[in-house]
């Protein structure tokens, strides 16, 4: 059962949200330097000398949890019940995460007026999408069960 596709699914869940912890979200040029929001804080560049402005330990161990989640729950594959409910979850959570990233992104210094967003922006809503893919799959699996049941 391993083989499955939800399984893959939320193998590239959880590889999207790894790959968000190193992705900038958003950058700002302002009059002192480049601004640039990760999932680990704010991070300024100031005369080619980087610094982190802001630390954003809750958003950061949220991804890290998020993306734990979702690897593990691959191996919930004989528990298909267990496994729905923790995918609904992992998409509640990532959910949440997008809207503390959206409250961080709100408090750059200046606003988000001016500001391009980066490829970091749409991991969450991705991994949100693969998470979907894997729930659709378990729910197939159950069918399937429900069907092979029923001819017996």
């Amino acid at each position: 059962m391993i083989q499955r596709v939800q399984s893959v699914w939320l193998f590239l869940a959880s590889l999207t949200l790894f790959l968000f912890l190193m992705l900038p979200i958003l950058t700002k040029d302002t009059h002192t330097g480049e601004l640039w929001l990760q999932a680990g804080g704010i991070y300024q560049k100031v005369n080619n000398v980087t610094q982190k402005v802001e630390t954003y330990s809750a958003l950061f161990g949220g991804t890290i949890f998020a993306g734990v989640i979702c690897l593990a729950n691959i191996f919930s594959f004989r528990n298909r019940a267990l496994q729905k409910r923790i995918t609904l979850f992992s998409i509640f959570l990532i959910l949440l995460l997008i809207a503390c990233i959206v409250n961080y992104a709100l408090k750059i210094p200046g606003g988000i007026n001016g500001a391009a967003f980066n490829t970091g922006s749409g991991m969450p809503l991705i991994a949100v999408i693969f998470c979907a893919l894997a729930f659709r799959g378990i729910r197939k699996d159950e069918q399937l069960i429900r069907s092979a049941d029923r001819l017996r």
